[in-house]
């Protein structure tokens, strides 16, 4: 299978057939399992084979064809499935650190990941810096001799910064430190953050790889070792397991995942490129404009693409976001991406709410600042509708 290209592996990695040989994947949805003897039950708890469960907690058949399929895409070892995107964010951080370890971390994150690194570690005698994360020479300043990992979202939310994991994974390899990334924003369809150093990689299956708004789910990549020596005890003991009926919507939506993505971002484009210069715009922030701060590193680290996600700050601030956002006939307003439908999302007073001013103004959350994900929906009409939507926004 890994010879196989990423369509390929998509539609058919992972696969496990019942006696029944059926095309679509089975939910099997049961919380346990059965034994033959007593003495089958002990040698399963001494240790699992590769296709035997215990309990829905740990392990499932359903979310085992999951997470061998992303895992496939991802270029990763092995893949433990999780309830949501943050359980994989708490899960890989809290699973790898213990008291008196230190963490460097990119200022610019969604506020749950601030909160957990913020509020969580460090309550349990975690130390964490954050830096500039496109500043390496701020990386490399940063990181010390006792450094056990650094985190950062290869795009970040929602402003956008390309972060050089390459780069980061460099200088945090020479101390020893692992590399945990958020790719949400960058998408498995355009990134290749393990091939390019990170040793763990993050997701929010909720966003692309569901894709159409029905579930929640997240999920951790890494080697064999890490995810099932480190990952799956403490997952396992702490109940953030993937449901089985949720396993199997991620990989009806793995099956679709390059066409709808690729969709999108060529959508993304021409959308940006449409809005930039407007005369109530203050800018239009997405990676494939050429005038993006890393433009050139978007074209090593995600081969041009821009991803689905643009940012547009609209004159008048806050009032004119608002008008903004009342006035959009396609897009909805909600507090999700990556999915068919159109979102637009006001971060200062929902996803970021929780930052300070100080800090919104920091990491450039303006009060004007729309976050829009592209959906499925014909370019040209979502051109048209944001236009009479910036045009309503200064009325």
């Amino acid at each position: 299978m890994s010879d196989w290209n990423n369509r390929t592996k998509l539609v058919h990695g992972g696969t496990r057939r019942s006696q029944y040989n059926e095309v679509s994947e089975a939910i099997f949805l049961t919380q346990g399992f059965v034994y033959e003897s007593a003495e089958q039950a002990e040698a399963r708890f001494i240790e699992c084979g590769p296709d035997e469960f215990i309990y829905a907690r740990y392990g499932n058949p359903t979310v085992a064809m999951f997470e061998e399929r992303i895992a496939l895409l991802e270029g990763a070892e092995d893949a433990f499935a999780t309830a949501s995107g943050m359980a994989a964010v708490n899960g890989a951080l809290a699973s790898m650190l213990k008291a008196g370890d230190h963490v460097v971390s990119a200022k610019a994150l969604f506020g749950s990941c601030l909160y957990i690194l913020e509020d969580i570690l460090t309550r349990f005698g975690v130390e964490v810096t954050f830096v500039e994360g496109t500043d390496l020479d701020a990386w490399r300043a940063a990181v010390r001799s006792d450094t056990k990992a650094v985190f950062f979202e290869s795009m970040s939310n929602p402003t956008l910064e390309v972060i050089d994991v390459a780069g980061v994974s460099e200088i945090a390899h020479a101390v020893g430190a692992k590399v945990v990334v958020d790719n949400v924003f960058s998408t498995p369809v355009f990134s290749n953050a393990i091939a390019q150093g990170a040793d763990v990689v993050i997701y929010s299956a909720t966003k692309h790889i569901d894709g159409q708004g029905r579930t929640l789910g997240g999920v951790i990549l890494g080697t064999k070792e890490f995810i099932r020596k480190t990952v799956e005890p403490y997952m396992k003991h702490t109940g953030g397991s993937l449901s089985p009926f949720n396993a199997w919507v991620m990989l009806k939506g793995l099956e679709t995942i390059d066409l709808r993505v690729r969709a999108q971002a060529a959508s993304a484009q021409a959308i940006a490129e449409a809005l930039q210069g407007h005369e109530a715009l203050l800018r239009v922030i997405y990676p494939g404009l050429k005038d993006h701060a890393q433009h050139g590193l978007i074209q090593s680290q995600l081969g041009g693409k821009g991803g689905t996600v643009l940012s547009l700050d609209l004159k008048g601030g806050q009032e004119a976001a608002f008008k903004f956002l009342n006035a959009m006939q396609i897009g909805v307003i909600s507090n999700n991406l990556g999915d068919a439908k159109s979102i637009a999302t006001h971060p200062a007073t929902t996803t970021h709410q929780r930052l300070s001013d100080d800090q919104k103004v920091e990491l450039g959350i303006a009060p004007g600042l729309v976050r829009f994900s592209v959906g499925l929906e014909d370019a040209d009409d979502l051109i048209g509708d944001l236009l009479q939507a910036i045009a309503a926004s200064q009325a």
